[in-house]
């Protein structure tokens, strides 16, 4: 909705010039720009005009200053979406952000496709643990920009994060058959299959995320990500002659890593002291150079003869 106070042509393009120097950090041109729009009697109270001066005045530490005029602003133009947000903007900074929410919301009343205050409420939510006001929000998100990567991922991080993983498993599901053609090394999508690989272990369904890796690792760049999750999964299912390989190979490569040595010798089923002396020994000696398999072995020592 646009503002109850807009301006002619020449002001109206000084605002946009103050709201390109708030997004670039000039914040003392900005200031002359406002100063020219509110220096004309006419527009000496023009609210979104105001409103930005404050939010100016806040990033170079004027705050009383800022909450006075963005204040004065709002009270000037109570339905400008501007005003609401930038007061939202001012709130997040002093860390009151249940205000600030519902300031968001209030701007939402007037411009309720607005994709900056739509990110900024989603933000403050995921802070705040709204997880349900998160989701409907991606939701919008997703309705407004369906062709964005960002958009399905928000999305299903949402019903991700409720414990919703058949819904968040269909999101990413039917965002993956959008995809083509894939690029040789494209990171994003390669981080993209790994995420749909850990809603599926959180799900519960192993051999499914197994399937998965298998069918979609030529995709995935993270060759090092690709083996570790093997070797969590075949753990979990229980598969522990190939998980002890796995973390063999990961060991060659990274001997000082505690979590290789530990996930080792569960899956050679190392329940006692003794028994883990035994499995962490090979590598002390193949690994002389590495410390950590001697931490570990010293650590369980004194159960050993």
């Amino acid at each position: 909705m646009p503002s109850s106070q807009p301006l002619p042509s020449k002001e109206n393009s000084l605002f946009k010039r103050i709201l390109k120097c708030y997004e670039h950090k000039q914040y003392k041109i900005g200031l002359k720009y406002s100063k020219q729009i509110l220096g004309n009697p006419k527009f000496a109270e023009h609210g979104e005009t105001l409103a930005m001066k404050g939010l100016t005045l806040n990033c170079l530490g004027r705050k009383e200053e800022a909450y006075d005029l963005v204040r004065r602003g709002l009270r000037n133009d109570l339905k400008s979406h501007v005003c609401w947000h930038v007061y939202g903007l001012l709130q997040r900074s002093d860390r009151k952000y249940d205000d600030a929410i519902k300031c968001y919301r209030n701007a939402l009343k007037w411009d309720k496709d607005n994709l900056q205050i739509l990110r900024d409420l989603s933000l403050l939510q995921i802070q705040m643990r709204d997880l349900e006001g998160y989701r409907d929000t991606r939701y919008q998100l997703l309705q407004l920009r369906p062709v964005q990567r960002a958009s399905w991922i928000g999305y299903a991080i949402a019903h991700h994060l409720l414990k919703d993983y058949t819904q968040s498993l269909n999101i990413l599901e039917e965002y993956r058959k959008t995809q083509t053609q894939v690029k040789q090394y494209d990171y994003e999508h390669s981080e993209f299959l790994l995420y749909q690989n850990d809603v599926m272990k959180d799900a519960g369904k192993l051999e499914e995320a197994l399937g998965h890796l298998n069918q979609y690792e030529d995709q995935i760049n993270d060759r090092l990500s690709v083996q570790e999750t093997r070797g969590e999964i075949f753990l979990k299912l229980g598969r522990k002659v190939e998980a002890s390989h796995i973390y063999e190979g990961l060991l060659e490569r990274n001997p000082e890593n505690r979590l290789y040595l530990e996930s080792y010798a569960t899956a050679c089923d190392c329940h006692t002291d003794d028994e883990k002396a035994a499995a962490f020994k090979p590598f002390t000696e193949k690994y002389s150079r590495a410390s950590m398999p001697k931490h570990l072995m010293m650590k369980v020592a004194h159960h050993v003869q």
